[in-house]
């Protein structure tokens, strides 16, 4: 498994509670580009509409050896899942407060993958507590290390 891309924002943004891998539905210069690691999460989301799951906001760069029927780099993108795990995602994105975003983009084989979570957005003390969390850790792995 080769991952491209991680959406770090999505952790410090929300509390992921489930995952879940999809497959992408790509033209050959798209995956070509992701191939390159022209990938971008930050603003993506996915949305469940008629039974399908669609990726939004995710901008894969036009290949750079491509010719003029390159791709368009922010078009919306069919995820293939099951149709249980659609309805159990439709199910949650109904509920109030929960969102869902791609977490990472990569290769299982041949093919790529997105990996889907189901986050709750963090309140603004959630995330300075996390960030003061991670602070006093790295001080104390700071003093542990200074002592040996």
């Amino acid at each position: 498994m080769k991952v491209i891309v991680r959406n770090r924002k999505a952790f410090h943004d929300y509390n992921i509670e489930e995952t879940y891998e999809a497959g992408i539905v790509l033209t050959g210069t798209e995956v070509k580009s992701i191939r390159e690691g022209r990938v971008n999460l930050k603003d993506s989301y996915v949305v469940i509409k008629d039974g399908e799951a669609f990726l939004l906001n995710c901008h894969i760069s036009p290949y750079s050896h491509g010719n003029i029927m390159n791709h368009d780099p922010v078009r919306t993108r069919k995820l293939l899942l099951h149709r249980k795990e659609i309805e159990r995602l439709a199910g949650k994105s109904a509920e109030k407060g929960y969102t869902l975003i791609p977490l990472k983009i990569y290769f299982k084989g041949p093919y790529a993958k997105v990996e889907v979570g189901v986050g709750r957005g963090k309140r603004l003390y959630e995330k300075r507590d996390r960030i003061k969390e991670r602070e006093a850790k790295r001080e104390i792995e700071r003093a542990v290390k200074s002592r040996m």
